[in-house]
């Protein structure tokens, strides 16, 4: 009996001093798993940041040049009829699309969408006022109905765009 209360006296604090040294460790490890991923973290964003700010400065250019006096600007041709003018602008839009579509990855999926948003009112745009003038009119017809339906909505299309993008980065400072 005086054996086993000897064993004891020695293996209960020897217990808890292991479990303490266990608790102790295990919570050390986790902090500096903790300060890792903390580390790893700040890194990327020191990485990522610029490269997203990068792609919105490039969507911003993009909308930039998609809006319909930019666009009308540096499409128009002296000589174009409405068709050439129209097939022009179509394919300048979508050329400048398809050169920005990789920066996708580096906004958020509510701004790409609004990007695309933004191009698919403009083309919407475009194709219903060509729709509406007649078949001889020349590029300044043309350009002239566009620029007068922009300036008769609320906002241009790449505009709620550019707004957007805006607020958003600016939630990211």
């Amino acid at each position: 009996m005086e054996m086993v209360k000897d064993i004891l006296l020695v293996t209960i604090p020897a217990l808890l001093v292991l479990l303490t040294a266990y608790l102790l460790i295990r919570k050390t490890i986790e902090n500096d798993r903790e300060k890792r991923r903390h580390e790893i973290i700040l890194q990327n964003s020191r990485t990522i940041t610029p490269v997203r700010l990068q792609a919105y400065e490039r969507l911003t250019l993009f909308l930039e040049r998609i809006s319909m006096e930019s666009l009308i600007m540096r499409t128009h041709k002296q000589g174009m009829d409405a068709r050439k003018l129209h097939t022009a602008l179509l394919t300048t839009i979508r050329s400048e699309y398809d050169h920005n579509l990789a920066q996708q990855i580096y906004i958020s999926p509510q701004a790409w969408e609004v990007i695309k948003s933004a191009r698919t009112n403009t083309i919407k745009l475009i194709n219903t006022i060509v729709e509406k003038i007649p078949p001889t009119a020349s590029s300044s017809d043309l350009s002239r109905n566009l620029l007068e339906a922009v300036m008769d909505m609320d906002q241009e299309p790449a505009k709620v765009a550019l707004d957007f993008l805006k607020k958003e980065i600016s939630t990211m400072l």
